[in-house]
């Protein structure tokens, strides 16, 4: 199998590793880098074939692109190499706005996958195969963490997070909480929101996000932000019976009138890998792609506010 990756920062490095992890020598990684990121180290050096600095080096084809630059360079940099492959895996999010025009992809015929980690993770996928959200009536998510402790050893100031211009903002950073809450109940009927900066942080992004969605049958509730100092990612779930509290930081679920308390324990790499081979399975005809353009654009432009 032969891939590229575009763009190496820590979630593409984190990719190629757990790729080589799945399999092993029969994967051949190509890197397309923009020659401003860090000096690879000799160990790294040993995962890839080739290391590029232009479009016009690339191999005339791959099994598979994985585009894992700057949000806002995804929609150019597919345009740039959609020759190059029939299959794309796309971090999230998927664009900057999700009104970008993908007609021209979607008729393609090719396979288009964009990330969504989460729904991978133990705790929503109990949460998939065991709840009926049916008998849920209210809904209520968060997540809240401090940026400047996101990547040790890097200023905050200078990630892609902190500024709008390159796609940074926790609306769209923390696109996660819609993709788990749409692959979860659907799309909701209406949406209030309110985006802005209220923190200190040294950021010209937006660093809080606050959204009222209504369902048929059901309100859910989602707050984000950047200035958390304790990190909390819940969903709570309020029943007639019951009231649910899934966390996913210290992967467990309670049932806070039963009493019972389920831990899911699993190691970060567990649902990043079994994400990929999710994608693997996808390209190789055993499974659907379900998160496309499509459905990622409609996810992006609910977290944008639009």
């Amino acid at each position: 199998m032969k891939v590229c990756f575009i763009g190496l920062g820590s979630i593409a490095r984190r990719h190629i590793l757990n790729l080589k992890k799945i399999l092993d020598t029969e994967i051949s990684i190509d890197v397309l880098r923009s020659g401003n990121g860090n000096k690879l180290d000799d160990e790294f050096l040993r995962n890839l074939s080739n290391v590029y600095f232009s479009y016009d080096e690339l191999r005339e084809k791959y099994d598979a692109v994985f585009i894992t630059n700057p949000t806002s360079k995804h929609y150019e940099t597919l345009k740039k190499c959609i020759d190059k492959s029939d299959n794309f895996f796309i971090e999230k999010p998927v664009f900057e706005t999700g009104e970008e025009d993908i007609s021209g992809f979607i008729n393609s015929g090719k396979v288009f996958y964009v990330a969504c980690p989460l729904r991978y993770t133990n705790v929503i996928q109990y949460l998939k195969e065991n709840i009926d959200f049916s008998k849920v009536y209210s809904m209520r998510c968060i997540s809240s963490s401090y940026l400047p402790d996101w990547r040790p050893g890097t200023d905050y100031r200078n990630t892609y997070s902190a500024h709008k211009e390159l796609g940074g903002g926790v609306s769209i950073d923390l696109i996660h909480e819609w993709d788990y809450i749409h692959y979860l109940i659907g799309a909701p009927e209406c949406v209030k929101s309110i985006i802005s900066r209220k923190s200190d942080l040294e950021i010209d992004s937006d660093d809080i996000a606050v959204y009222i969605a209504e369902y048929s049958d059901k309100i859910v509730e989602l707050h984000l932000d950047y200035f958390g100092r304790q990190t909390i990612r819940k969903v709570e779930l309020y029943m007639k019976d019951d009231t649910i509290i899934a966390d996913l930081v210290n992967q467990q679920i309670q049932f806070l009138k039963a009493g019972k308390i389920i831990d899911l324990s699993q190691e970060r790499n567990e649902f990043q890998i079994r994400e990929l081979q999710h994608f693997i399975d996808i390209i190789s005809g055993k499974m659907i792609c379900d998160n496309n353009l499509d459905e990622a654009c409609r996810i992006l432009k609910i977290t944008r506010g639009y």
